[in-house]
C-alpha cells in the first residue's frame, strides 16, 4: 500500500510542469501560479481534513510543537516549490526534471544519519538503477540553446532543499533509524501536516506576491490559466503532497524517494499520449531501468520494519 500510494503521488507530481507550461503561456509568472496552486491546495486539504470524524480527531490531538515542525516544513516547502517554477521560466522542463532527479540519492544520504536509511546492497544498486534509468528517460535535452546561470542555480537548489524536506516531514511523521512512522494513523497524521503545510505555503506566497504587486485577484487571472491552475492545485498539490506523506510514513522517506523515481516514465508517457511525442529507444530503456529498480527496491526487504508504537499525539 505504502508504494502505491507513493506511485500515485509521484504521477501527481510529475504533471506539475506539464500544467505549468500551459499557465505561464496563458500569462501568470511563478509566484503568481504558486501563490493560486497552495491556496487551491490548501483548501482541498482542510475540506478533507474536516469532512472526516476520523480525520478531525487527529486535528485535536496534534500538539503545538507538531503544529510548529509543518509549518516550518510548509515554509521549507516555498524554496523548493519557488526555485523550481522559477527555473521552469528560463530552462526547459527536461533539463530541469533531469536536474531535479537527484534528490533520490540526497535522500538516501540525509537518511544514513537522519531517518531510516536504505538496507542492503541490493536497496543501494536499485537506487543507482533508478537515478540512470530517470536520465535516460527525461532524454531530449536541448545544448544548443544553454540557459542563463540564474536558471540552472535555481534548479539545483530545488532538489536540495526538497530532500531535506523529505527527511524532515518524514522525521515529523515518528520515523527514526529503526522505524518508519506508524502505518494505522498515517492517513489522518497526513490529512492534518498536510492541511498545516500547504496553509504555510500559501500563506507565505500570498503575502510575497501581494507585497510585490502581482496581480492575484481572480479578475486578474486569464481565464486559459485557471485550468492549469486547477489541475496544478489538485493533483500536483493536494493530491500529490497529502500521499506522499502518507507513504512516506509507511515505508520510510529513503524507499519513498526511491519509488517516486516512476515520476519521468508517467510523465513522458502522458507527454506521448497527449502531445503525440515520440519516445526515444534511450527513453524506454530508461523508464524499463526505473521500473526494474523499484521492483528490486521491493525485492530487498527495504523499508520492512518494525512500526513504531508512537502515535501523531505521543510525538
Amino acid at each position: 500500500m505504502g508504494v502505491l500510494i507513493v506511485v500515485v503521488s509521484a504521477c501527481g507530481f510529475g504533471s506539475g510542469a506539464l500544467f505549468a507550461k500551459p499557465a505561464y503561456d496563458a500569462g501568470i509568472d511563478w509566484l503568481t501560479l504558486l501563490a493560486w496552486r497552495f491556496a487551491i491546495g490548501a483548501t482541498l486539504a482542510w475540506a478533507w481534513l474536516l469532512i472526516s470524524p476520523a480525520r478531525r480527531v487527529g486535528l485535536r490531538a496534534i500538539s503545538r510543537r507538531q503544529v510548529a515542525g509543518a509549518l516550518a516544513l510548509g515554509a521549507l516547502y516555498t524554496g523548493n516549490a519557488s526555485a523550481y517554477y522559477a527555473a521552469l521560466e528560463t530552462v526547459s522542463a527536461s533539463l530541469a526534471a533531469l536536474i531535479v532527479y537527484i534528490y533520490p540519492v540526497l535522500v538516501a544520504v540525509l537518511t544514513l544519519r537522519i531517518g531510516r536509511p536504505l538496507e542492503g546492497r541490493r536497496a543501494w544498486t536499485a537506487l543507482a538503477v533508478a537515478t540512470l534509468g530517470a536520465a535516460l528517460a527525461i532524454g531530449g535535452i536541448d545544448t544548443t540553446h544553454p540557459p542563463p546561470l540564474s536558471g540552472l542555480l535555481l534548479a539545483v537548489a530545488s532538489p536540495i532543499i526538497y530532500a531535506c524536506w523529505i527527511v524532515l516531514s518524514a522525521r515529523l511523521g515518528g520515523e527514526r533509524r529503526d522505524r518508519t512512522g506508524h502505518e494505522d494513523d498515517a492517513g489522518a497524521a497526513a490529512a492534518v501536516a498536510s492541511a498545516l503545510m500547504m496553509t504555510a505555503s500559501a500563506a507565505i506566497f500570498w503575502i510575497l506576491g501581494l507585497a510585490s504587486g502581482r496581480p492575484l485577484a481572480p479578475t486578474s487571472i486569464p481565464a486559459a490559466a485557471w485550468g492549469p491552475l486547477l489541475g496544478l492545485g489538485v493533483a500536483s498539490t493536494f493530491i500529490a503532497i497529502q500521499l506522499f506523506y502518507a507513504g512516506a510514513r509507511r515505508i520510510g522517506a529513503a524507499q519513498a524517494a526511491l519509488i517516486s523515481t516512476v515520476e519521468p516514465v508517467y510523465t513522458i508517457t502522458l507527454a506521448a499520449v497527449l502531445l503525440g511525442e515520440f519516445l526515444t529507444p534511450i527513453q524506454l530503456a530508461g523508464g524499463a531501468l526505473i521500473l526494474g529498480a523499484v521492483l528490486l527496491a521491493q525485492s530487498s526487504g527495504a523499508g520492512r520494519g518494525a512500526a513504531p508504537e508512537l502515535r501523531l499525539a505521543d510525538e
